[in-house]
């Protein structure tokens, strides 16, 4: 049997298996080994040729932190999933601590699955509730991204008001703060509304340029802002990002500057989605 037909009878033999939402799905394919809650959504995918690249549009748009913060020294992920921001930042981001967090120790249990690097000096995967823990307050994150998706969407904790405000607590004076949001999510709006509660005007809604998704930023100093020009600058200075694509990040950053709510507009029409209105 060719790798291709392998392929197609793995991916009918995943579509006709009953999944429960409670326990994590591995679907290995010729090219790619992805993660999976539901038959409706990918949590994470790793290609094979590159574990360490970010196939998902919306995981190379979180990245887009380095444009407001491109000296971060610790990153806390609230989520872990199949670790594709976990593997990249602890390849390209030597000088960096990372902890990430994840509640569901079953998806923690497939890290060599997913190439996710063992616990070091610098690297460490908790076992944890992420909205439980960004309430300690002996520790300080410079980025916090939180990607904590359960089946259904967005772990509900990890959008209220107390979880954004401790986020905000959490971060360093020139910390940043970047949320994957689906863009189907019909509560979009109130998030949003709420980033402004806590972050003011230091936030920004972010269209992911090949995915359903937003990503959201919130700053914690209001002064902090870059220039249009200092953005650019910042999204060439990786030589090794070219993959990330943070010239076009930088520009649709500018564009969802302190988005109000009220602009955003519910589409029905096929895929009923949010769009950002004029």
């Amino acid at each position: 049997m060719n790798d291709d037909q392998t392929s197609r009878d793995t991916l009918a033999e995943f579509l006709s298996t009953p999944l429960n939402g409670t326990r994590p799905f591995v679907l290995e394919t010729r090219n790619a080994v992805s993660l999976h809650f539901d038959h409706f959504s990918t949590q994470s995918c790793m290609s094979r040729r590159a574990p360490d690249r970010l196939t998902l549009g919306y995981t190379r748009t979180m990245m887009g932190f380095l444009l407001l913060q491109p000296a971060p020294r610790h990153i806390c992920m609230i989520g872990l999933g199949g670790g594709s921001l976990a593997k990249y930042c602890h390849k390209h981001l030597p000088e960096v601590n990372i902890i990430a967090v994840e509640i569901d120790p079953a998806v923690i249990a497939l890290r060599d699955v997913f190439r996710i690097p063992i616990d070091d000096t610098r690297f460490r995967v908790v076992c944890a509730n992420g909205a439980d823990y960004v309430q300690n307050d002996d520790y300080s994150a410079d980025i916090i991204l939180v990607d904590a998706y359960v089946s259904g969407g967005i772990a509900p904790q990890c959008t209220e008001m107390t979880f954004l405000t401790a986020c905000r607590e959490r971060l360093t004076p020139t910390g940043v703060l970047a949320i994957n949001f689906t863009d189907d999510d019909p509560a979009l709006d109130l998030y949003v509304e709420r980033l402004n509660s806590v972050f003011g005007t230091s936030y920004a809604l972010v269209r992911c340029e090949d995915d359903s998704n937003f990503v959201a930023f919130g700053w914690k100093d209001p002064g902090s802002m870059p220039s249009p020009r200092v953005l650019l600058d910042r999204a060439f200075r990786y030589a090794w990002a070219d993959d990330l694509r943070l010239a076009a990040t930088a520009r649709r950053l500018m564009a969802g500057l302190s988005l109000d709510p009220k602009q955003l507009v519910w589409r029905e029409n096929g895929h009923a989605h949010w769009e950002p209105g004029a």
